[in-house]
Parts: C-alpha cells; sequence; structure tokens
C-alpha cells in the first residue's frame, strides 16, 4: 500500500515478462516456486495456489505468527511479506503470483532477490490512474508502547523505531520516503533476523523449520553469528521497515501519508490495517484520469546488496 513516489497522476504498472524463482520455504523448509505473470488493470496482487486466487488483502490474513500468511477457501500462502514489499517498493500494482508449495521461498531473507527478479523481467506503466488513500487525519493503533500511527503529508514517508534491549540490537531508528531508488538502495537488502535461543522452540512448533545463516541474520548470546556481519548498520529497524510495506500492501490501495511504527510487528501491522478500514473518515480515495500512457523506465537491471 505505501508505494514508490505516489502522487496523484499516478498511473498502474505491471510486469513485462513472465520470470519464476524456486527456493526453501522458511518455516516449511520445503521447496516452493514462485511464477510472476503480468495482469490487466485493477487487478492488484493476485496470488494463485492449487487453482485458488487470493488477494493480497489484509481481509485474506489468515496468521501473523512471525510471518504473514494468507487464505482462501482453504488454501494458504504463508510468508508472503518480502514478496510484497517488493512489488510495493517497485511501484508494481497489477500481477500474477503462482505458488507451487505451502510457502513464497525466503531466498536471501530480504527483498533484494525478488527486486532483481522483477526489474529483469521489466516494469511497465498501465494507461489508467492508481487510486491512492490520502490520510486527511491521524490515525493510531496500538497495544502498550507497541503502536502503529498514519499521519497526513504528501507522498510516503515511513518513521520506525524499535529497541530489544539486547547487546546486539538496542535501540534503532529510521525515517525513510519510498521512492523506488531509496527502496533499493537503503531497505530492500534488509534481512530478517532471529535469536539463536529461540530456534528450538519455534522448530518445535513448526516454524523456521529452513531457517539458516544463508537467509537470516541469526543473533546469539551478545553478538551477530552471521560470517559477513551485517549489511547496513542498522539493518534490523530496515527489515522493519520492509515488512512493514510488505503489510501495508495488503490494504489494497496506496497510501499517501506518513507512517509511524514505534515496535510494531506483523500483528500489529493487521490490527492497524483494520482499525484504518473502519475509520473512514481520517482517509480519502484520490483517483485521477491519466493525460497520457507512459513507460516505467527500470531503476536497473541488478542490484547489489
Amino acid at each position: 500500500m505505501l508505494f514508490a513516489e505516489i502522487r496523484p497522476m499516478k498511473t498502474q504498472h505491471t510486469i513485462n515478462t513472465t520470470t519464476s524463482v524456486q527456493g526453501i520455504g522458511l518455516h516449511s523448509g520445503r521447496t516452493c516456486q514462485v511464477t510472476f505473470r503480468k495482469a490487466p488493470v485493477d487487478t492488484g496482487i493476485v496470488f494463485i495456489r492449487d487453482g485458488v486466487e487470493i488477494k493480497a488483502s489484509f481481509e485474506n490474513v489468515a496468521e501473523t505468527v512471525f510471518s504473514t500468511n494468507l487464505e482462501k477457501s482453504g488454501v494458504k500462502v504463508r510468508t508472503v511479506e518480502h514478496l510484497v514489499a517488493a512489488l510495493v517498493g517497485l511501484g508494481i500494482t497489477n500481477v500474477f503470483v503462482d505458488v507451487e508449495g505451502p510457502e513464497i521461498p525466503i531466498l536471501d531473507g530480504s527483498a533484494l532477490p525478488w527486486v532483481n527478479l522483477l526489474l529483469e523481467a521489466g516494469i511497465m506503466s498501465q494507461h489508467k490512474a492508481q487510486a491512492v488513500v490520502k490520510i486527511l487525519k491521524p490515525v493510531v493503533y496500538g497495544e502498550g508502547s507497541a503502536y502503529v500511527m498514519a499521519l497526513p503529508g504528501r507522498g510516503c514517508r515511513i518513521s520506525c523505531r524499535l529497541n530489544f534491549n539486547h547487546p546486539a540490537i538496542r535501540e534503532e531508528h529510521m525515517e525513510i520516503s519510498v521512492e523506488p531508488e531509496a527502496f533499493v538502495r537503503d531497505i530492500a537488502g534488509a534481512r530478517t533476523f532471529g535469536f539463536l535461543k529461540d530456534v528450538h522452540a519455534l522448530r518445535e512448533r513448526g516454524l523456521a523449520m529452513g531457517g539458516s545463516l544463508d537467509n537470516a541474520i541469526v543473533i546469539g548470546e551478545d553478538r551477530v553469528l552471521n560470517e559477513g556481519g551485517l549489511r547496513y548498520r542498522n539493518e534490523f529497524v530496515r527489515h522493519k521497515i520492509l515488512d512493514i510495506l510488505g503489510d501495508m500492501g495488503l490494504f489494497g490501495c496506496p497510501i499517501e501519508g506518513h507512517l509511524v511504527a514505534n515496535e510494531s510487528g506483523h500483528r500489529l501491522h493487521l490490527g492497524f490495517l483494520k482499525h484504518l478500514a473502519v475509520h473512514q473518515s481520517s482517509w480519502d480515495i484520490d483517483a485521477r484520469p491519466v493525460a497520457k500512457r507512459s513507460q516505467y523506465v527500470p531503476l536497473s537491471q541488478e542490484v547489489a546488496a
């Protein structure tokens, strides 16, 4: 929902060519495959598994335990947030996502492999305006010290703060204007993370079965255990922003405003979207006609972390 360079005259976008990737699911540990296909205007992001179409919508969220999972007609697609964040960050609004397996592949734990795959497929502008949700007055949803707040503002800006009170993760804060270049440079490469002490308990619950040092930042008692260390000095808060983008992408329409998140997670993000949906006096839809067709110029064909 928090799309790159949001403007009232922004057009919808899809991909030029079909593209696929295969990898391990973070929680299932199973080999899964994803195929992206171009989609007509007003399609949105639609996952297809076992012949069932599942719209990328907060109304289809079934679970938010260590990931965001969608479900419709008894068919589930797990761990969609990094893939959706890549689509949101690049401004792709219409796409079919065919899924083979129970989960979206974790790849390297960030959105960067998805970005590179989508840029290679190419991104094209479509001849119809993209409706935008403009925040008119503050909307807040929280639980104790954790909250998500949307404020009026031009374009899309995200401010995020976290504090795990851990030697390797102390207080981190970041603010960013969500534009394609900034997303790819500053957010897409930030990896998911977890604590070594939690791995056994997670696997007893059937979670993190495919997790490893190759697809996550693993934190020990006092340090990061990955041999290469962190990609960014504050990679943890950057990944939180990535998760926010992915989860907010389930609102169904880009938001124009300033999103502020403190100690948030998937469950809180979903609660905020439901809260926003029922407080319709706090926002308005802006969808103006497009004067002429234009073509989107990709950032590049390959972006390194």
